[in-house]
């Protein structure tokens, strides 16, 4: 069995000790892009290709939500 990629995760955010809710992002290992919650562990994998359509799409606003 093939040895699991040691993810190097950056966070996205800025942390704040009253609401630790933080975004981590790995893009170290070629072809993937894992984000990671930092509250839960919890990740999703995208595709590099993946990744880039949702940062170009958020980047246009196309997911902003009007309160």
């Amino acid at each position: 069995m093939p040895a699991l990629p040691e993810y190097e995760f950056r966070t996205a955010c800025t942390y704040n000790n009253n609401d630790p809710r933080c975004v981590e992002v790995a893009t170290n290992v070629p072809g993937e892009v894992v984000v990671r919650s930092s509250v839960t562990g919890k990740t999703v994998e995208f595709t590099t290709r993946e990744w880039y359509d949702f940062m170009v799409g958020a980047k246009k606003g196309e997911f902003d939500v009007t309160p």
